[in-house]
């Protein structure tokens, strides 16, 4: 790890560990640059949300969610059947028990990421949990933008850049999911294909229900 990538921004510093290193390698290597610098202030904005609410979290396992949220986009997972964000889940659980990791912390890691595009229910679990989600809502959608100064807010992103961020994010969630459409049924993913991906038919819960097999 390299001393830019252990910079303190905004009071936060990301964990000067063998762990954080090895993410920080792995996730370089196999995902784009957009999606190393997207992960990057998700740590940084997650951490700045955790400390204005007061919470008490492990920054080394939010590092390891926050680097894996997005590793389940890549195109090795395009063949895969289930859903990215398990995908990203089961990757950093490979990673985390290959270091000898205990399995609640594991289990901390998995659930924050499988859960990160499930709104509503991440802000009441362990405060892991809820701040990758905050850190990705704050990125992505701006969610609680105003809680942050825009002194951290520059500080962040002159680390790690966000040029055309908006429009390179829909194309890469697109990239991610559009070959396993099934896979958005009931999530926030389903409005990217509706948007992006010419004759998609979304599924609908109501068709599933009335449809079933059941005949009242």
């Amino acid at each position: 790890m390299t001393a830019t990538d252990t910079f303190t921004v905004a009071g936060v510093r990301v964990p000067d560990t063998a762990l954080a290193a090895a993410a920080t390698e792995l996730v370089r290597d196999t995902t784009s640059e957009l999606l190393y610098h997207h992960s990057r202030r998700v740590f940084w904005f997650g951490s700045l949300q955790g400390g204005r609410r007061e919470l008490s979290f492990d920054p080394e396992l939010l590092y390891i969610g926050a680097m894996f949220h997005d590793l389940g986009l890549g195109e090795r997972f395009h063949g895969s059947g289930r859903r990215f964000e398990v995908d990203g889940a089961d990757e950093a659980r490979r990673f985390l028990r290959g270091h000898g990791v205990p399995e609640d912390s594991v289990r901390r890691v998995w659930t924050a990421i499988a859960l990160h595009t499930t709104p509503g229910i991440p802000e009441f679990m362990e405060p892991e949990v809820a701040l990758v989600t905050a850190g990705v809502e704050y990125d992505v959608l701006g969610i609680g933008y105003d809680d942050l100064t825009a002194d951290d807010r520059a500080a962040i992103t002159a680390l790690h850049p966000r040029p055309d961020f908006k429009r390179r994010i829909l194309e890469a969630f697109t990239e991610g999911v559009a070959p396993k459409p099934e896979t958005t049924f009931g999530n926030v993913k389903a409005d990217v294909l509706a948007h992006f991906v010419p004759g998609h038919a979304r599924g609908d819960f109501v068709d599933v229900i009335r449809n079933s097999p059941w005949s009242e």
